[in-house]
């Protein structure tokens, strides 16, 4: 009794440590992936934010280099620079040491040399320059960006360079506060000399980064993934990339706790509904362990076995020639195979929408993860039921269900096989269309929200439709904004008469 107790446990243990291992791994190797990306990303697009800048200056710098004495025109570019793009906190131009123009226009140091280390720096290098952060005198952290003035001999003159504020308000922090933090995940910045340029706790900013190798792996030039301690102490999976034109480096993480807290709560859900047919199983060996023999010799060789995938034919080939020993290997064949039903089933609830048997947001969002990740285009439709509190109040939830169940139908009817139809709340849907972009995506809209129009439901009659439409990567390369961009179009829809379909305004 005591083996045949034994094995039926560790069949229940090693099923559930298998599973927990392998999703875990799963899960952790995702996010890793994920965070790496993401980085590579940001790098991508804060190199080209620099070169930009650098472009930028060089440009100014062509304009005004043959012209040097001209105040004015010195004065009329640097203001232009400034306000033009934005990319810049402020502008200044040296010339032969000393400070000729500047935006915002400071009167009290025109005329005065300036010896700050990005001054220094720039005049010191002659060459187009991203500087190491410094603070100013005015007490603010700057990196310095800057491009040499020559005259028609080659002789130099000075420079043209812009600030920027790393804890003011500029393009490059607009640009890094992007990421979505949540439950911990954070990304931050870090300079050639190890000095944190931007960090979600604007107080790390300016701060030293010392013994991190991921740091050191990114400013090395190099990208890839880490489980790493941060200054708290706490495991983070962390991607990386360096950003090639400055020598920064760009770091991504999230906590591996909160990674794996979803996977915590699907494995309790599994062990309850797991334990009223393990209580069955153990009674079922109680009753019937005095009567084995033989077989339950053949049944105990293959317990230390069971966690193998070919566990179940071993099982199956074990010869019960006798009522009881076939009772125990049935209920140990039971026990697995229910096992494996409920991950699969408690998977599928995981995922579903139980009225509409449609995706949920959490499925939504991995399929739509793995579409940006394959880089395959599409377009979003934010689907929503005009007047439908009208139809609970007057008909009931009961009726109400049925029109939700009713347009699920309809939109199904509609969608193509690669199509990806989900119920994110309420009387609210999302159809995706793979590969569409926003012209035949708006067809398709036209075409489901007239087929809704002209349909009629019983006792309810009939119902109209608002859509919103948004398009990835048209509207953004965030998926949260392509769907704040469809949320726009759907409020736009339901505000000017409702039963419409709006595309969304590209910015």
């Amino acid at each position: 009794m005591l083996l045949a107790f034994s094995t039926a446990m560790s069949t229940l243990i090693g099923s559930f440590y298998s599973t927990y291992q392998v999703q875990k791994e799963q899960l952790t190797a995702f996010t890793l992936r994920s965070n790496l990306a993401y980085a590579q990303k940001l790098a991508s697009a804060t190199d080209n934010f620099l070169e930009s800048a650098l472009q930028q200056l060089a440009y100014s710098a062509n304009v005004i280099e043959h012209q040097t004495d001209d105040l004015q025109l010195l004065n009329s570019e640097v203001t232009r620079l400034n306000l033009q793009t934005k990319s810049f906190n402020s502008v200044v131009v040296n010339v032969n040491g000393i400070l000729a123009a500047t935006s915002p226009h400071f009167a009290t140091i025109i005329g005065q040399p300036i010896n700050t280390p990005g001054a220094i720096e720039a005049t010191n290098e002659k060459r187009p320059l991203i500087s190491k952060p410094y603070m100013s005198a005015a007490g603010n952290l700057i990196v310095f960006i800057s491009h040499p003035l020559f005259d028609s001999g080659g002789s130099y003159l000075g420079y043209i360079g812009g600030s920027l504020y790393l804890k003011e308000k500029n393009i490059l922090n607009a640009l890094l506060e992007q990421h979505y933090h949540e439950g911990g995940s954070y990304l931050y910045v870090v300079s050639s000399n190890k000095r944190i340029l931007y960090h979600p706790d604007a107080h790390r900013i300016g701060s030293l980064v010392t013994d991190n190798a991921v740091v050191d792996a990114a400013l090395n030039g190099k990208k890839g993934t880490s489980q790493v301690l941060n200054s708290k102490n706490k495991t983070m999976l962390a991607g990386y990339a360096p950003v090639a034109s400055s020598g920064w480096g760009i770091v991504a993480q999230r906590p591996l706790k909160v990674t794996l807290s979803s996977l915590d709560v699907l494995t309790i859900e599994v062990v309850k509904r797991t334990i009223p047919m393990a209580l069955i199983t153990f009674i079922l060996i109680g009753l019937f362990a005095h009567f084995i023999a033989r077989p339950l010799k053949r049944l105990a060789e293959n317990a230390d076995t069971l966690d193998d995938p070919q566990s179940l034919e071993k099982l199956k080939a074990v010869k019960s020639w006798y009522f009881e020993s076939h009772r125990l290997k049935m209920a140990m064949l039971k026990g697995v195979n229910i096992l494996q039903m409920q991950i699969g089933q408690l998977r599928h609830d995981a995922q579903t929408d139980p009225l509409t048997n449609t995706h949920n947001r959490r499925s939504l969002n991995g399929l739509l993860n793995q579409l940006m990740f394959k880089q395959t285009p599409f377009a979003i439709l934010e689907i929503d039921i005009d007047f439908f509190k009208r139809v609970n109040d007057t008909f009931g939830h009961d009726k109400g269900d049925e029109a939700l169940v009713y347009l699920t139908n309809i939109i199904k009817k509609l969608s193509r096989k690669d199509d990806i139809v989900a119920r994110i709340g309420g009387e609210e849907f999302v159809l995706v269309l793979p590969n569409e972009d926003i012209k035949s995506a708006y067809t398709i809209a036209e075409r489901l929200r007239t087929t809704v129009e002209s349909s009629k439901i019983d006792t309810i009659g009939h119902i109209t439709i608002s859509i919103g439409i948004a398009t990835w990567p048209d509207h953004s390369n965030d998926i949260d904004q392509v769907y704040k961009c469809a949320d726009k179009a759907l409020y736009y829809a339901k505000n000017h008469g409702r039963n419409r379909c709006v595309i969304a305004d590209v910015n």
